[in-house]
């Protein structure tokens, strides 16, 4: 084991002769991913199962539980840059090891008292106020982790393999996500359906106390950080990092770049590839789940080694230029590749898209931009249901202004489906009983006339060509990874070791959790507004942009910075 004062020089010449990768550098590496993969783990065990902990926590109708399970959910994400300001703090006042030490141990908690928390039928309005709890305090913690395990691998590497080894953290997020997919179909199959929406869904979350075992005791064996070891021995720890970090405008500047000139345009194009392409497949191509899931995965799965390649050549031609330019070239080749999803998953509603189109004839004024954060928010006016409601069905139209006050119309051919304004119940939550049954009245006469017009009402499986739509999602999660395998390194590179912790994670959470976590429902809005099925990607395209532009102009490389520095 090296010793503070003697470990900067150790790496140096370790990187010099190109040694293998030691013991105990493979040891952090794989504490810090293997806790990173849990951390997401459990964060996406909660979304994928939110329609049923829905009926588990909240009272209501359906619409209205699930609104709840989703905010609850979108909390998670919120306050995840306020978990980079806390524990980011902690963990450059008194440590990187004890700080992510912490955070995994408020995750795993956090997601096994889910597994044990009584629903609403048992305790009332305890659940669902614990729930909310417990999912702000999971991504509060999911806040502090990645600063945490990307900041403590750094600082362990040799000079010239930063981004090597910060690039296994990076494919935690995408196996985090692949394993939850896994458990749950595992249980699903392992118990009948019905159980399943019963008890069998808490299985996922209470195994997950196993894995929180494990990361727990391989991190209480890990040695403090060298860099922050060194720094400490020397007392030249920060006293005060929020105030250093965002207080002083030499390292505000740098936050603001790091934000607007990295990570804003990799999390689009990050959740561009890895979540809005399931979306896309799911709700506009109506593929079946089953079928997409695979897809995802088996793309994901070919794509994963391609974070440590572009970590690897990160080091040997710089960063910046590999995540800038997977953001141009995501950009420009978005929508061709976005067709083709559509050409080999659903090409009859390519067909329907080509051959038929629809015009909603309504008021302008009546017509909004329909963004919510739930994506369940109901919009009363006549023109957005019927917007809502074509968009839903994955229909493109064009609008035809109507006289101020007209009631909105869809024309179909030579058919014409009138919609109706809503009126909304008291909470202002949902369509009142009578505006729902003139909802379903109007979407069963719309889905005739669109089904006769050609658009499927979902995908044909057999029609599907699979290895032509698992080689376009590669090609999208290959994107994510030139923008995601180098960013970890270079963020830790941008900011010295002193705030390093704290200031790295903010614009890396503020990125991801807001920018990238608003993609799905801001490109909706913007499909509905515009009905265009593909309108959603300007959303990702813009962003990914300024950020080139931004990153080209005003972002220094970083890779032969001294991250041993302390200030």
């Amino acid at each position: 084991m090296t010793t503070a004062s003697g470990t900067t020089a150790d790496l140096r010449r370790q990187s010099a002769k190109g040694e293998p990768m030691t013991s105990e550098e493979r040891k952090v590496i794989f504490a810090s991913s293997l806790g990173t993969v849990f951390e997401w783990y459990d964060f996406y065990l909660y979304g994928s199962l939110a329609s049923i902990i829905a009926k588990q926590f909240f009272i209501g109708d359906p619409t209205t539980t699930f609104i709840f399970a989703l905010l609850a959910f979108a909390a998670g994400f919120i306050v995840r840059p306020f978990g980079a300001l806390v524990f980011g703090r902690l963990g450059d006042m008194i440590g990187r090891k004890y700080t992510f030490l912490v955070t995994i141990l408020i995750m795993g908690l956090s997601t096994f008292i889910v597994g044990l928390l009584p629903g609403y039928a048992a305790i009332g309005i305890a659940a669902p106020i614990i729930l909310v709890t417990l999912r702000i305090l999971q991504g509060l913690a999911l806040g502090g982790e990645y600063g945490g395990a990307a900041t403590y691998v750094a600082e362990h590497a040799p000079n010239g393999k930063r981004g090597l080894f910060t690039a296994y953290i990076q494919t935690t997020a995408t196996l985090g996500f692949f394993l939850s997919l896994m458990v749950i179909l595992g249980t699903r199959l392992a118990v009948e359906e019905e159980a399943f929406n019963a008890w069998g869904w808490r299985i996922p979350f209470l195994i997950s106390v196993v894995l929180l075992g494990i990361s727990v005791w391989i991190r209480l064996a890990m040695n403090e950080s060298p860099a922050f070891a060194k720094m400490k021995a020397e007392g030249k720890t920060s006293k005060a990092p929020l105030s250093e970090a965002f207080g002083q405008w030499k390292n505000l500047k740098i936050v603001l770049l790091a934000l607007i000139g990295l990570t804003m345009g990799q999390a689009v194009v990050w959740y561009t590839g890895q979540f809005y392409a399931l979306f896309f497949m799911l709700q506009t191509l109506k593929i079946e789940l089953a079928t997409a899931n695979i897809l995802i995965a088996v793309a994901l799965l070919l794509a994963t080694p391609f974070f440590i390649f572009f970590g690897s050549l990160s080091d040997r031609i710089g960063r910046k230029w590999i995540i800038l330019g997977g953001c141009v070239i995501a950009a420009a080749t978005y929508f061709p590749l976005f067709g083709a999803l559509t050409h080999f998953g659903n090409p009859a509603l390519e067909t329907a898209l080509k051959n038929s189109p629809v015009v909603v004839v309504a008021d302008p004024a009546s017509c909004h931009f329909q963004f919510n954060m739930t994506g369940t928010k109901k919009f009363p006016s006549s023109c957005d249901i019927a917007t809502a409601t074509l968009s839903a069905a994955s229909v493109a139209y064009t609008r035809q202004d109507a006289p101020a006050g007209a009631v909105a119309k869809i024309m179909v051919g030579d058919k014409e489906v009138s919609a109706f304004n809503a009126s909304m119940t008291a909470d202002g939550l949902n369509f009142d009983g009578a505006s729902k049954e003139k909802e379903a009245a109007f979407k069963k006469e719309a889905g005739a006339a669109i089904k006769a017009a050609g658009y499927p009402a979902k995908a044909d499986p057999a029609q599907i060509n699979k290895p032509m739509m698992v080689l376009v999602l590669f090609i999208l999660a290959l994107y994510v990874t030139m923008v995601y395998g180098p960013i970890a390194a270079m963020l830790v590179e941008m900011f010295p070791t002193r705030i390093r912790y704290t200031s790295m994670s903010l614009p890396y959470h503020i990125g991801n959790g807001w920018f990238g976590g608003l993609l799905p429902t801001t490109a909706f809005a913007l499909v509905a507004f515009k009905g265009d099925i593909y309108y959603g990607l300007w959303y990702p395209i813009v962003i990914a942009l300024i950020t080139a532009v931004i990153g080209a102009l005003f972002v220094k490389e970083t890779v032969h910075n001294d991250i041993y520095a302390a200030d």
